[in-house]
């Protein structure tokens, strides 16, 4: 692999466990299955029982069985049951099995008698939020609701429903009232866990996955569901117990090989994984860790081209996604083209806070190509060790014409958005946060409203709205993406104190967080915390290798600080051959050695220093 081995380790760090898949069913598995065994003996003693045959299909609709519940169904029909009250259940079952437009044709085929008036609309939206259909789903949920408005199973479904559409408050007061009709409701509690893995991190998430399963421990989805907080948690036993347990209830359901392929890639055991997501038999490809974890997979076994392949077809959908601009990057260039190596990597280094690892990659590719002077400006970026700002707004726009439709349409997000980046481009700062403000009004549950606003205000310097941006944000979403632009925000106020107390918080709450391990180990070097600087930092190194210049120059400096002065030589010699042109590197080797009694070998990167410098 060359040069793209060093890091493509750390990339399965952006494949996450957590967040793959639904909540679980409602109630025990265990009482459903001995209710489907009774109900089949009284169907087999008499032949023309429909009450039977009708709870047989709500049972089975409970155990998951689509198949089963359509027979039992049919059965019900074929016996006399009533086709008017029968319809909305035959319809579920075709929902259960992937065929919605059908589910849909029968529930649009006849009349529907009043009492199941509301599991049609139930199953109606369903099946529409499946399609992505929200519109039609919200009408369709609003109409389940009025028609039964204490079914907590149901409620579970509005709480997805609000999830999808970005209302996270909306979701939590579903989910929650969902748990006020049914405190056993498992299928509630897993998904109030989900809900809770992301408002407050992996932790705690897991007393809620627990009491899931204590209402129904063969909860197959909340079992995988709690197996990848736990994995993401560092917690892999306890992960391969709830797998090993979910497996005997679901034993082909994809999520559990996916898991699993994670945990063997982050073992390199590729091959090992590779033959795991073999057996996934494409029913997740789309989903985009597991679109990225294949990538990775490949890259490491030498598929190149299949690497590629995988990491397009996520950038398709995520064309902001740098790690897989990356891995398509690493790919192309291990495959010989430097000119897809560098394309891949364009929307990276154009950034003014592009990674060194970018930056070094596009000056080999461009060196190549025979571009010398882009090459020299790559390395002496990645040289530097700097952080630039990005501006917070892709901006491609006519400024008038965006202003002009974002003014008619302002609380239509698709326009008002890049109207927003207009303004910040040009300055306008006022504006942008008016946008923004009128935006976040009408949608007061949406995180992303309150860190659209948030970054409105921090390009305008306006840090005050910014902080209570962000914080509103993160009381919905307590993740990276909330948490560290609040600490960033802290920060530009003069609020040190509060940005390092974000910044911890994240770190207690999602022990697998680089990022949060990265600035904090910061935080201890600024206060001279050596032992508590080398724990965070070593963690991240644990988790990424030698690759990041910075991590190794800080726990060099650690170590030195804590007296240890053979582990900073050795990680500064590192630092050192990653980054043979920086100054600063050069400085603190240079006093390493002088320390060890090399004086001529510190003296002369002391003067090589002072050359760079120039």
């Amino acid at each position: 692999m060359g040069f793209g081995r060093v890091w493509i380790g750390a990339l399965l760090l952006a494949a996450p466990l957590a967040g793959c898949g639904d909540a679980g069913s409602d109630a025990p598995r265990a009482a459903f299955e001995e209710r489907r065994a009774a109900l089949q003996e009284a169907i087999a003693d008499n032949p023309q029982a429909i009450a039977e045959r009708v709870e047989l299909a709500r049972v089975a609709i409970s155990l998951g069985d689509g198949v089963g519940a359509e027979a039992a169904v049919n059965g019900a029909l074929a016996a006399g049951g009533n086709d008017a009250a029968l319809r909305p259940l035959l319809a579920r079952a075709f929902a259960m099995q992937g065929e919605g437009q059908r589910a849909l044709e029968t529930i649009d085929g006849g009349p529907i008698i009043p009492e199941m008036i509301g599991e049609a609309a139930w199953v109606a939206g369903d099946v529409h939020l499946s399609n992505g259909d929200l519109d039609a789903a919200r009408d369709a949920y609003d109409r389940a609701v009025r028609e039964l408005p204490r079914n907590s199973a149901l409620w579970v479904d509005v709480a997805r429903f609000r999830d999808a559409n970005a209302d996270t408050a909306g979701a939590r007061d579903a989910v929650d009232y969902a748990i006020e009709l049914d405190k056993a409701n498992s299928a509630a509690l897993a998904y109030k866990a989900n809900l809770i893995r992301t408002a407050a991190g992996l932790k705690a998430s897991l007393p809620w996955y627990d009491q899931a399963l204590a209402a129904d421990p063969d909860n197959a989805k909340a079992l995988i569901d709690q197996a990848a907080t736990l994995g993401d948690l560092g917690r892999y036993r306890d992960m391969l117990a709830a797998l090993r347990h979910a497996a005997t209830i679901v034993p082909d359901d994809p999520r559990i090989y996916y898991l699993q392929a994670v945990l063997a890639a982050r073992a390199d055991n590729f091959r090992l994984a590779r033959s795991l997501l073999q057996r996934t038999r494409g029913e997740i490809d789309d989903l985009p860790g597991f679109m990225l974890l294949s990538a990775i997979v490949e890259l490491e076994l030498g598929g190149e081209a299949v690497a590629a392949t995988w990491a397009d077809r996520l950038l398709v959908e995520q064309p902001y996604n740098f790690t897989a601009r990356r891995i398509l990057a690493a790919a192309n260039w291990a495959d010989g083209d430097p000119d897809g190596a560098i394309e891949a990597l364009l929307p990276i280094v154009d950034r003014d806070d592009a990674d060194s690892w970018s930056l070094l990659l596009a000056a080999r590719a461009a060196s190549e190509l025979g571009r010398q002077g882009k090459a020299a400006d790559y390395q002496a970026r990645a040289a530097s060790l700097s952080r630039g700002e990005a501006a917070p707004f892709a901006v491609n726009y006519d400024y008038g014409l965006l202003g002009r439709a974002a003014d008619s349409e302002p609380l239509n997000p698709a326009v008002a958005i890049p109207a927003i980046a207009a303004d910040v481009a040009n300055g306008n700062g006022a504006q942008a946060v008016a946008r923004a403000t009128r935006l976040r009004d009408a949608n007061r549950g949406v995180g992303d409203a309150h860190i659209l606003l948030g970054d409105a205000a921090l390009a305008a310097g306006r840090f005050d709205v910014a902080v209570q941006a962000y914080r509103t944000a993160r009381d919905l979403d307590a993740g990276e993406r909330t948490t560290l632009r609040l600490a960033n925000a802290l920060f530009r106020a003069g609020d040190t104190a509060g940005s390092s107390a974000a910044i911890l918080a994240l770190r207690d709450s999602q022990p697998s967080s680089i990022a949060a391990d990265r600035l904090a180990g910061h935080l201890a070097m600024d206060l001279a915390h050596w032992d508590e600087a080398i724990a965070h930092f070593e963690r991240v190194r644990a988790r990424i290798g030698n690759r990041d210049v910075v991590v190794l120059r800080e726990l060099a400096r650690a170590w030195a600080a804590n007296g240890d002065e053979v582990r900073a030589l050795a990680l500064i010699d590192r630092a050192y051959r990653l980054q043979p042109l920086n100054a600063e590197i050069m400085r603190i080797y240079a006093d390493l050695l002088a320390k060890r009694g090399d004086g001529q070998a510190a003296a002369d990167l002391r003067e090589k220093a002072v050359q760079v410098g120039r």
